[in-house]
């Protein structure tokens, strides 16, 4: 009775352990997925001149998918890349931000060194020297842009520091052309030589898979009276096309003649927008997509088409880089695996 008493307390009046008494610590940082095998064998199976990617890689909604646990944008766009990396399909990334203001060597050098030796970029030129407009804050042309396809600023603003940042790790570096007013593209020849211009006057690349790309966002560019000279200044040049799948260019089987004119060459594809958004639908797309971690708008006609010009391209020996936005189907990583199957089963 004494025992009894003035013993122990009675187990059904003890208090509860605490919940986290037996759980493992949280590692510290960014984490990356612990992906599952068959995603592992599917990379395994995937060309090793084929790099596949996503733009940029900032983006929340990929928890369980790229890395473990919730993490802020900003957070994952200064500590993301490395985690990114890891993971078995995405051996590329396009810098998009590069785009808006042009990035140093340093700036270059700090991405480098976040990846593996295999890993490589693709980059977007400034629209310093890709619009022929300066805009406004709200994308409105003002007046013409007096440094349009200027072949100094293009060197030292773009191609010099990213092939000194980035080194053996530089991949396509891409000069997007924006749309371009309509006094110029009934002139479209002479930005073609302008654009000549500038290709012909950019430093060797001495990084061994680097190219230079041209992406377009008029149809005009791929007209049957324009298609002979744009393909002539690119091959004379040793540059190539970017294929630009965007709601305001052509379907990918009206874009591969010129890619036929230039073969045989690397393959550049950058996938940005899905045509149910719009010519100009990005922030329809963000509306509609956030926070990018599912499927909205599958193209599975589309993955067999590039598809089946990658493992062209790749059977063939050449390179290939892919980089899809989350605006294409809604979540890249997703559509990145989906094209992955497609043409492992292509090449099969």
């Amino acid at each position: 009775m004494q025992d009894d008493l003035f013993g122990a307390t009675p187990p059904h009046l003890q208090p509860p352990e605490k919940a986290n008494a037996k759980a493992p610590a949280r590692r510290a940082g960014i984490q990356p997925v612990v992906w599952d095998e068959a995603l592992h064998a599917l990379a395994r199976r995937l060309p090793p001149q084929l790099r596949l990617g996503t733009s940029s890689w900032s983006y929340p909604g990929w928890q369980g998918l790229v890395w473990e646990g919730a993490h802020s944008e900003p957070t994952l766009a200064k500590k993301g890349l490395p985690v990114y990396a890891q993971h078995p399909l995405l051996r590329t990334v396009s810098i998009d931000r590069s785009f808006y203001r042009p990035l140093s060597a340093s700036d270059y050098l700090r991405y480098a060194e976040q990846v593996p030796a295999d890993f490589r970029f693709v980059v977007k030129a400034p629209s310093l020297v890709t619009d022929a407009l300066v805009r406004s804050e709200d994308g409105q042309g003002r007046a013409p842009n007096p440094a349009f396809l200027d072949p100094l600023l293009a060197t030292q603003e773009f191609v010099a520091p990213a092939l000194a940042g980035l080194g053996a790790r530089t991949g396509a570096l891409v000069f997007q052309l924006s749309p371009l007013p309509w006094q110029q593209l009934e002139r479209l020849p002479v930005v073609l030589e302008r654009l000549r211009a500038m290709l012909q006057t950019q430093p060797p690349l001495t990084a061994p898979d680097a190219v230079l790309a041209v992406e377009v966002r008029d149809p005009t560019w791929l007209a049957p009276a324009h298609l002979p000279h744009f393909a002539d200044v690119l091959r004379s040049t040793g540059a190539t096309y970017c294929l630009g799948l965007h709601a305001r260019m052509p379907p990918l089987q009206a874009q591969l003649p010129l890619l036929r004119l230039l073969w045989p060459g690397p393959l550049v594809c950058r996938w940005n927008l899905h045509p149910a958004n719009g010519p100009h639908g990005y922030e329809d797309a963000q509306k509609r997509y956030a926070p990018y971690d599912r499927i909205h708008d599958p193209e599975p006609q589309l993955l067999a088409e590039l598809a089946r010009v990658i493992a062209g391209t790749t059977g063939r020996g050449q390179r290939a880089y892919v980089t899809i936005s989350n605006h294409a189907e809604g979540c890249a990583p997703l559509t990145v695996r989906r094209l992955a199957e497609q043409i492992v089963a292509r090449l099969d």
